[in-house]
């Protein structure tokens, strides 16, 4: 009929009666001409009405076919399969008319195997193996403890009610519509927090106490699911929150909430203190990717957001007292950060049970900001500030060290101490980098060269070192009295003042825990520990995630390739490492550990998929220090990264998602 329409539309009239002349025939040709365009004009009118019944029934045919397909019942049901000497992994079979009890991935993930869906592995837990359905609306708290905790466990039980809306798939914007409750779907979950105290409203390194217990259990008579969280201090209340909502999915049959029937676990950390490590300077973080960083850290129990704030690239860092710093460093007004800026991560850190500790690096890695020394009568207070060529001079571009000879840097250096403690605080830990310090920068200083000579302290490289450990020592006096006068530990990454045999003449184990960003076979390690240093692992053959990627300056790759994936940072355990080394170690001695994210490559769009979900990995590393590889960790981190991506991280995908619904069938022998 379209066809047709058409085609008498396009054919008429295109010639002319053979008979008649076109001068003779025009009032003919005129009446044929009206004639054609009135029958011209109904054909488009036909056709338009037929398109536009076409268009309507098309769209309703669409609407109706995916109704129909939402409604009808998944084809598919998953079983938990117990495994010989490996965890249980949920097998994906058809559903049969004759299938009873059929069951979710959700579902499955939720109580197959030892521990469920929960990342990180809990040191111990029972997990019951049927869930029970309910809704957001029906959830109520009570909570048990002093006024400032119950502030804080309030906030972050807001956080909890959000996240399990995200599981929804129609989640949008900070909001999703539910259903009315239904016959299944009505029961309550009633959530108790009790916080025996006393109070603690930040993280300390010795004194926090992140143990927490959490049991849960339906209660038929009722209609109620009883979720019980108890912990000594907030932190560890908080992390019992977050274990009960991975205790908790999303059911697209049910179009409602699940939680498994019952669970009884009791946990905590291996080690205090589990980091990542963002570089802000060499490419600007926003906000958003910063606290989305954040956020999946307390998705995953991390608990140090280490942030290494400024560099000789860029000082995006705002100062009120010392305000030409941003001014010269920062890559524009837009990419700094403002004190506000900074003390709201550090409140938005703290409710997610995650410190967020600094770092101003020195006297190596400054350059930028530092340029406005001599119009203020200051002389220079960096030295070596791009100077070419740089590879004589620093390890990367732009070079730039700080000014040994120059007496001004120490009150510089004191205003901002004294600025960051306070946007910062209160702070337990402080990080003053002080490493890859060139020798060669200052050696060729003439500066520095005659400030050495006429102190007679020689210009050997022993002299240096002794230089820059006395920079050292004057830079965390500083920093004690910009905090109080009260010390606090400081932290310094493996540097030559930590070579064989340096440690322990030019730093004073009582002040500075060690960082160490060698490999991991490193023998440097062994002497630390045998001389009571205690230390942070990094290693960089494992735990450098911005490793693997082609070379920024020149070609190839970078320096630390290859790229460490999700596998090889589960397996990086640093205590085996110092039991490798040295069998008299004293493991109280390790801390914990942290991933490093330096961003010469990454950006605010790029960082959430180098961090995520290799950044879980590490977690659960240093939560659990498991006795198992990754292996036995897969199909955990394979849903952990999907709960990551509902909760707004944009982590990277690991496998198909064929993988995801077929587990145990991506492996090689």
């Amino acid at each position: 009929m379209v066809t047709g329409s058409c085609s008498a539309l396009i054919n008429h009239p295109t010639s002319f009666p053979p008979s008649t002349s076109f001068q003779n025939s025009s009032s003919i040709w005129k009446g044929e001409l009206l004639a054609g365009s009135l029958v011209a004009a109904s054909r488009v009118r036909e056709i338009s009405v037929t398109m536009l019944h076409l268009r309507i029934f098309t769209l309703l045919l669409t609407t109706l076919l995916s109704a129909a397909q939402f409604e009808a019942p998944n084809p598919w049901t998953w079983r938990c399969v117990p495994q010989e000497g490996k965890d249980a992994l949920c097998v994906k079979e058809k559903a049969l008319a004759s299938t009873t009890g059929t069951e979710s991935l959700a579902a499955c993930q939720l109580t197959c195997g030892k521990y469920g869906a929960l990342w990180p592995e809990p040191q111990n837990a029972s997990i019951g193996s049927k869930v029970v359905y309910f809704l957001p609306e029906n959830i109520f708290e009570n909570i048990v403890a002093e006024e400032s905790d119950a502030a804080l466990i309030s906030e972050a039980l807001k956080i909890f009610k959000d996240n399990l809306n995200a599981y929804n798939p129609d989640y949008k914007n900070g909001t999703v519509s539910w259903p009315q409750p239904g016959s299944e779907t009505s029961n309550k979950l009633q959530i108790t927090i009790e916080i025996e105290g006393p109070s603690q409203s930040y993280l300390t390194l010795d004194n926090t106490d992140e143990h927490y217990s959490l049991y849960v259990e339906y209660l038929p008579s009722t209609a109620t699911i009883i979720a019980q969280i108890r912990g000594k201090t907030f932190f560890g209340a908080r992390h019992g929150l977050e274990t009960l909502s991975q205790l908790i999915d999303f059911e697209e049959d049910q179009n409602s909430l699940m939680i498994v029937d019952i669970a009884d676990i009791s946990d905590q950390p291996f080690f205090a203190y589990r980091g990542l490590l963002v570089d802000t300077s060499r490419n600007f973080i926003s906000i958003d990717a910063i606290k989305r960083t954040i956020d999946g850290m307390a998705a995953s129990k991390l608990n140090t957001f280490h942030w290494h704030i400024t560099d000789s690239h860029s000082f995006p860092m705002v100062l009120q007292s010392l305000p030409k710093m941003a001014y010269y460093g920062a890559y524009s007004a837009r990419q700094q950060y403002q004190p506000e800026d900074i003390r709201q991560l550090v409140d938005y850190g703290q409710v997610r049970g995650v410190r967020v500790l600094p770092e101003f690096d020195a006297p190596a890695h400054v350059g930028a900001g530092w340029e406005w020394g001599p119009q203020e009568g200051l002389g220079d207070l960096a030295v070596c500030v791009n100077r070419e060529p740089w590879l004589e001079y620093c390890v990367e571009p732009p070079c730039g060290q700080l000014n040994i000879a120059n007496e001004n840097i120490y009150p510089v250096l004191g205003k901002i101490y004294t600025e960051m403690l306070e946007m910062f605080g209160p702070v337990d830990l402080f990080h003053f980098g002080g490493d890859e310090v060139n020798l060669n920068c200052w050696n060729t200083t003439q500066e520095i060269v005659d400030y050495m000579t006429a102190n007679n302290l020689g210009v050997e490289e022993d002299s240096y070192y002794s230089q820059w450990s006395a920079f050292q020592d004057r830079a965390y006096d500083l920093l004690t009295e910009a905090n109080n006068n009260v010390q606090i530990p400081g932290i310094v990454w493996t540097s030559h003042l930590t070579e064989k045999g340096h440690t322990d003449l030019y730093l004073d184990r009582n002040k500075y825990i060690i960082q160490i960003w060698s490999t991991g076979t490193d023998p440097l390690i062994k002497e630390l520990l045998e001389k009571n240093f205690r230390v942070i692992f990094s290693n960089y053959d494992a735990w450098y995630l911005d490793c693997g990627f082609g070379a920024w300056v020149g070609e190839g790759n970078n320096w630390c390739t290859p790229y460490k994936g999700w596998q090889v940072v589960y397996d990086n355990s640093p205590t085996q490492i110092a039991l490798n080394l040295t069998q008299a170690a004293d493991l109280s001695l390790i801390l914990g550990g942290e991933a490093a994210l330096w961003t010469e490559q990454v950006d605010s769009e790029s960082v959430d998929g180098r961090l995520w979900p290799r950044g879980a990995a590490l977690a659960e590393r240093l939560w659990t220090n498991p006795d198992h590889g990754w292996r036995d960790a897969e199909y955990r981190m394979i849903h952990h990264r999907q709960r990551l991506v509902k909760r707004g991280v944009r982590a990277d995908r690991l496998q198909p998602e064929w993988c995801h619904q077929n587990q145990g069938l991506c492996y090689l022998n």
